[in-house]
């Protein structure tokens, strides 16, 4: 009985990992965005609510602007930036982010999951032998002297 339960995890395992990265989240967006380097060309102060800085970035040639969600950075500071969207279809300053912070730059997710899923089939299968096995019917007797 105890093989059968290592087995079903041992396969819900498996299967998962062949399901992919879509079964615990989406997966990376590294390949959908573009990261490069830009300058901060005005920079905001912390104490402002819903605080954006302007940013210069050149990209196939071009000079672009985007604003960066973030503050306390100094004037012509380097930072490095992700796009997703194309500047060249933009009207205007494109939404950037930080690289750094981007969501798909350390993507814990499908090992997190992973393993909780290991965890909770372990679990599952030591219940089901414990279910199988029974109650003892055998009590310690302790002997006084």
């Amino acid at each position: 009985m105890l093989g059968v339960a290592a087995v079903m995890g041992i396969l819900i395992m498996l299967g998962a990992w062949w399901m992919g990265p879509s079964l615990f989240g989406a997966g990376s967006a590294q390949a959908e965005r573009r990261v490069v380097d830009a300058t901060v060309t005005k920079p905001v102060e912390c104490s402002n609510p819903d605080a954006e800085e302007v940013v210069r970035f050149q990209l196939a040639g071009q000079t672009h602007e985007g604003l960066l969600s973030g503050c306390g950075h100094d004037q012509d500071e380097s930072v490095r930036i992700a796009l997703e969207d194309d500047p060249a279809e933009a009207e205007g300053p494109v939404e950037v982010a930080l690289a750094a912070t981007a969501p798909g730059i350390n993507d814990l997710r499908r090992p997190v999951g992973l393993g909780l899923l290991l965890l909770g089939c372990a679990g599952g299968g030591t219940y089901a032998f414990l279910l199988a096995r029974g109650p003892k019917t055998e009590r310690a007797s302790f002997a006084t002297v």
